[in-house]
């Protein structure tokens, strides 16, 4: 019986934590342990548990509601979701690019840690070409790199430049490397993201590169999001993290695709 009476104690809490979600759009652990007299620890394998079906979206600290295919979070909400993986895949990237080579960053939190790896790295005489502020920022100061900022249309949900200004100034440029940040990556579908502009822009980044590398965590793989930006064909090779299924990572293989796992 005391069992019983457990679980549905631990099923009431999730039930109830996920309507303080629906009703404040983002909870934290420490909000939620005073709530429900719990320890920290219960309230996040309460956390995981949600986040498992699909239910909400883990962030740094607390957790937030998911989105449809077409929305999208803000940089300051997406710099608190999977961030260790994230740098681990920036510092991967990092590790690809040899001296004077050009290197086309996306807009996102996962392509600002390669410019926080690239800068750290302090690789010689390298050309990056971004159409995202945040990119652009993290570079400003790097003295041994060259930054090409593509303008256009703001959005502002990214920070980033788009449309179709940005889409000629791009189409005159080559490079060596594109990093690519998704919002989905299926491998039947391709890769993609919630906003038609950024997809446009993003394809023809992927035209003029020699590499295409696409860069997320695991949560993104299998999933498909409203704008299709390209076919699997141009991708080269897919940096994600270790929670990548095996059957993920064989399908991706299979298409002739390097897998790199941190």
């Amino acid at each position: 019986m005391a069992s019983i009476r457990l679980r549905l104690l631990c099923e009431e809490r999730r039930r109830e934590t996920l309507k303080v979600l629906d009703e404040q759009k983002r909870v934290t652990v420490d909000d939620l342990a005073e709530r429900f007299q719990v320890s920290a620890v219960t309230v996040r394998s309460d956390l995981e548990h949600l986040a498992s079906e699909g239910l909400l979206v883990r962030s740094h600290g607390g957790a937030i509601l998911p989105l449809g295919p077409q929305a999208e979070y803000p940089l300051q909400i997406k710099k608190t979701l999977h961030r260790a993986e994230k740098i681990r895949i920036g510092r991967a990237a990092a590790q690809l690019i040899q001296p004077r080579q050009t290197v086309i960053l996306d807009s996102g939190t996962t392509t600002a840690e390669v410019a926080r790896a690239i800068k750290q790295t302090n690789i010689e005489a390298l050309t990056v070409i971004t159409h995202a502020l945040n990119i652009a920022q993290e570079l400003v100061d790097a003295p041994n790199i060259s930054l090409i900022m593509i303008g256009g249309v703001l959005r502002q949900v990214s920070g980033s430049f788009v449309g179709p200004q940005a889409e000629r100034m791009m189409s005159e440029l080559h490079a060596d490397h594109f990093f690519l940040a998704v919002d989905g990556l299926d491998p039947e579908a391709g890769p993609s993201t919630p906003d038609v502009l950024e997809a446009q822009l993003n394809a023809v980044m992927m035209r003029m590169a020699k590499q295409v590398t696409v860069i997320t965590d695991a949560t993104k793989l299998g999933r498909r999001s409203l704008s299709v930006i390209g076919d699997m064909g141009s991708v080269h090779r897919v940096i994600t993290d270790d929670r990548v299924t095996e059957d993920m990572a064989r399908q991706l293989s299979t298409l002739g695709i390097e897998v790199l796992i941190v």
